[in-house]
């Protein structure tokens, strides 16, 4: 099973917002980073997109179980049907994401730090950068 490290952010909530994805083996070796700038977003909407990002990923590579980490409590909850998707904006996020686990087959989610996640975090603080530059 995959590991994808995922995380978003928004710089003024809304404002430049980017997503950062890390995948790994199980052993934590590195398989692939890529990073997003989606222009002006909330902070939640980058954390969906992150997430969209490495589930599409993954269906690309032919993956078929795979574990999703994120410091996001919501994402994760919401993800798990803990939470339910009240804000407009993100139910159309959630349900292409519901989508993509189910084609995937095998999706788990994980909450972590967010000294865990550093590596998402740095690659969606550089895709802010790209998305305040534009």
């Amino acid at each position: 099973m995959i590991a994808a490290y995922i995380d978003g952010g928004a710089r003024g909530n809304p404002g430049p917002a980017g997503y950062g994805v890390r995948i790994e083996q199980e052993d934590g070796t590195l398989v692939e980073e890529f990073a997003g700038a989606i222009g002006v977003a909330t902070n939640n909407v980058a954390e969906y997109r992150g997430l969209l990002a490495a589930l599409e990923w993954a269906i690309a590579h032919g993956h078929r179980s795979i574990l999703v980490r994120s410091d996001s409590l919501l994402l994760v909850q919401q993800m798990l049907g803990n939470y339910k998707v009240k804000h407009p904006g993100l139910q159309a996020l959630h349900a292409k994401a519901r989508a993509l686990v189910h084609d995937i087959g095998h999706v788990l989610f994980e909450q972590v730090r967010r000294e865990r996640n550093a590596d998402a975090d740095r690659l969606a603080n550089s895709a802010m950068d790209e998305a305040g530059r534009t």
